[in-house]
């Protein structure tokens, strides 16, 4: 039988409806009729007929085949650890996983060629897919053995669900199973498949849609992990950007996503890094890449037409979150107290500068003086240097940048997901004073209009497990409301939300 006589024409194989066992039938005779070279009153569907097609040119013999194991069970503890979807096995256990117990399926977790990495299920499930080769180590691409829904989903980068008879080796004819792939979100990659396979009887037509959403939960995870990676980086590497003394240049990732740039607007979102030492040209300018860990380093060294000139900012302010808060002074780390980090963050709001009196109202309340207001000034210069801290009227150099003005600029630009991605957590949570308590309601409801507003599922889901979220009972209640009850996200949502209730 050749690989082109899988191009049978004639009527589509029908979905999977009604019984199983009798749409399996159907899908046999076409099998037989197909791969025996005999007329077929309905063809494949295109999906299975063009994976047959690929498969049978890959010489798989659909009478005598079985995986090739590729790793050997001492080999899958570091495979698995250094696999980037490792994050996402408490997630995808906590969806399918529960599911596959309940319904006789096995859950399946490959990487991008098609090994196994992971497996759970019911012991019994898990003993009858043994005998056939779905087991970790085990190679499951098209090239190894036909069509199948893990290798087809990859082949094809779309979920697929492959019914008995469509699988092209007959010894799955009595198996259903349903994957999708899962994308790494730094660059679009496919960094494998998640499964669920189980017997004939146990296919279900919702079971595509479920495992479709559960891979773009894990993908909404890997974004989450990739954000906060990307500021934890940005807050690491920032010195080398400002120490260009405002020049053009930008912070890219290992990918070459454009972390931080200046001027701002010059750079473009993504940059072609490329390999060894040679420069490359962004916007009709040379541009000298230098390696950092985990990044690099952009500089414009050539002549051109001239790129506006920004102003470095000296004093970066980190405020949000409840980690320490700390000012980048010309690239030097200094941690900060509570106190000092209030009349920081009160100056930067105010660049025009304010008398003693009024920063000791904002910082101080009612109870504030100005004796106290300069001993806190005095500490500060002596730290950040009196040149950036001047007096008569209080007020810091122009250049100065904050994370909490990042969230407000992403908030102005409608640019919810990245004001999210901004903002770890509420503005010094600890501070009770006047100017900082105004803000920190002002910049949490703010986020919280701005992701309510977007009807985005993902977003509304990272919201309500955020700081400033997690306690929100609306949130909650509309993401449980908006969630079909088959979407593996429903049910972590409404937990969620009982302990919300509970702890109200």
């Amino acid at each position: 039988m050749s690989a082109e006589r899988a191009r049978h024409g004639g009527s589509p194989a029908p979905e999977v409806t009604g019984d199983p066992r009798a749409h399996a039938r159907g899908l046999a005779e076409v099998f037989d009729a197909v791969l025996g070279d005999r007329p077929s009153r309905q063809a494949p569907r295109p999906v299975v007929s063009e994976s047959w097609r690929r498969s049978l040119a890959a010489h798989v013999d659909p009478d005598h085949r079985t995986p090739p194991v590729v790793f050997a069970a001492d080999q899958l503890p570091d495979l698995r650890a250094a696999h980037p979807l490792s994050a996402c096995l408490p997630v995808l256990r906590s969806t399918l996983g529960a599911i596959a117990d309940d319904a006789m399926h096995v859950m399946l977790v490959t990487d991008a060629e098609g090994h196994i990495l992971w497996r759970d299920g019911a012991a019994a499930v898990l003993s009858t897919a043994d005998g056939v080769g779905l087991v970790p180590g085990a190679r499951w691409s098209e090239s190894a053995i036909g069509t199948n829904a893990m290798g087809t989903a990859l082949a094809v980068d779309a979920p697929v669900q492959i019914h008995s008879a469509e699988h092209l080796v007959r010894t799955y004819h009595g198996w259903t199973c349903v994957a999708a792939p899962v994308h790494d979100p730094e660059t679009g990659a496919i960094l494998g498949a998640v499964d669920v396979s189980g017997p004939l009887h146990t296919v279900h037509p919702a079971l595509l849609q479920l495992v479709s959403a559960t891979a773009r939960l894990a993908e909404a995870e890997l974004r989450v992990r990739l954000a906060l990676a990307d500021e934890q980086l940005r807050m690491r590497l920032l010195p080398h950007l400002t120490g260009l003394g405002g020049a053009p240049g930008a912070l890219v990732s290992a990918a070459g996503r454009v972390l931080a740039g200046q001027p701002w607007g010059w750079w473009p979102d993504r940059v072609p890094v490329p390999a060894g030492d040679r420069p490359l040209q962004v916007n009709g300018r040379e541009v000298v890449v230098e390696p950092l860990d985990g990044a690099h380093l952009l500089r414009v060294v050539a002549p051109g037409p001239a790129v506006p000139r920004a102003p470095q900012p000296r004093l970066a302010l980190r405020l949000l979150g409840n980690g320490v808060p700390h000012v980048l002074v010309n690239g030097r780390t200094v941690p900060l107290t509570l106190r000092l980090a209030e009349v920081l963050a009160v100056l930067a709001l105010h660049p025009a500068g304010l008398t003693g009196e009024r920063l000791a109202a904002l910082v101080y309340g009612d109870a504030g003086n100005q004796t106290t207001v300069r001993g806190e000034v005095r500490r500060l210069r002596a730290l950040i240097g009196p040149e950036l801290l001047r007096t008569r009227p209080y007020r810091l150099v122009p250049t100065v940048v904050s994370d909490v003005a990042q969230v407000q600029a992403a908030l102005q630009a409608g640019r919810a997901q990245a004001a999210l991605a901004a903002c770890p957590g509420p503005l010094l949570p600890g501070s009770d004073a006047p100017a900082i308590r105004e803000l920190r309601d002002e910049l949490g409801a703010g986020l919280r209009r701005a992701v309510l507003a977007t009807g985005d599922l993902d977003l509304l889901q990272a919201f309500t497990a955020h700081p400033l979220g997690r306690t929100d009972l609306e949130a909650h209640d509309r993401l449980v409301a908006s969630l079909p009850v088959h979407d593996p996200r429903w049910r972590r949502a409404a937990h969620r939300r009982a302990r919300v209730q509970a702890d109200s």
